[in-house]
């Protein structure tokens, strides 16, 4: 199909086949196991599917999306043989993630007609948030733009010593406080700094705490009031940062983000240590927000923009 034309470097297409490697191995596993011996696709195989789909971390609502679809076209065929399932189940797929996703970037961009572009990441700790920001960082800079960092997670000094380090490698400046500062004072400084070193992107980290969504909520709200006073349409972004090797986990975050403050974009990271690369599927579809970036690997060139005509691309391969 042309719509599955190619449409990254060789380079980046081979990481990202090798990250959804053990996904892919697991999926097709189970999936080739659940048709032996059929050639039709019958309610046994949609209910072995279905299963699989939900062991592979897509979901349940999301998995009985796409079981609908594919009824829906046995239904239509009259016969369908077990040979078309993958190129069915790519295309119904493929179709869902369309829905949230334009997936037609494969570039680290951001609009031209807002500077400083504002982008506010937030996430549990160990999800790998601070690891993303400094690779975005790289890779913005890589274009040419210049970047500022604001280490607004003052709640535990690992924070900010970790994302100084990744400052210090990709050789941009980052704004700080002492730990036990106000996050909404560092946020503020860092938009500051952006506006004054005529930045074109402000990258800031913020706390990883999800204890208590009140307190999470009015923290982030104040950091976004603060923001505003410097940039009045600030944050531009907010990404949330969910590891894709927690699965069903990273739906509960997801859930627990969502609920406690505006999120308009998402980054799944540790796709390449996992078999559950499903995650990213189930996530675009539930909360209809569009994932922005995927973390295939340990390398600076290894998160990817999300581009959903190569991911399916790659899972199917």
């Amino acid at each position: 199909m042309s719509f599955f034309k190619k449409i990254f470097s060789s380079e980046k297409k081979e990481t990202l086949d090798k990250g959804l490697e053990k996904s892919k191995t697991s999926f097709f596993g189970k999936l080739n196991k659940a048709v032996a011996g059929k050639s039709k696709v019958d309610e046994d195989v949609l209910d072995n599917l279905e299963e699989i789909l939900v062991s592979s971390d897509v979901g349940v609502n999301t998995t009985l999306k796409i079981i609908d679809r594919i009824e829906a076209r046995v239904a239509q065929d009259k016969y369908l043989g077990t040979s078309e399932l993958n190129q069915i189940l790519r295309e119904e797929i493929a179709g869902l993630l369309s829905e949230t996703n334009s997936g037609e970037d494969t570039e680290f961009v951001i609009p031209k007609d807002k500077k400083p572009y504002v982008l506010m990441v937030v996430g549990v700790n160990g999800v790998g948030k601070t690891t993303t920001i400094g690779k975005l960082a790289y890779q913005f800079k890589k274009q040419g733009l210049k970047v500022v960092l604001g280490a607004a997670d003052t709640f535990r000094a690992a924070a900010i010593e970790q994302l100084q380090v990744w400052a210090d490698r990709v050789d941009v400046p980052m704004i700080r406080q002492n730990m036990g500062s106000d996050p909404a004072s560092v946020a503020f400084d860092s938009v500051k700094a952006g506006v004054d070193q005529d930045a074109d992107v402000i990258i800031i980290d913020t706390a990883g705490r999800l204890h208590n969504k009140i307190n999470l909520m009015n923290e982030l709200s104040k950091v976004k009031r603060v923001m505003q006073k410097v940039i009045d349409d600030a944050p531009h972004d907010v990404l949330l940062v969910l590891d894709g090797s927690t699965g069903q986990n990273a739906f509960e975050q997801a859930k627990q983000f969502t609920a406690a403050t505006e999120v308009t974009s998402l980054a799944v990271t540790k796709l390449d240590g996992t078999a559950k690369g499903g995650v990213v599927i189930g996530i675009s579809d539930q909360f209809k927000i569009p994932v922005k970036y995927i973390g295939v690997g340990e390398g600076l060139e290894d998160l990817q923009v999300f581009n959903k005509i190569e991911f399916v691309d790659s899972f199917f391969k």
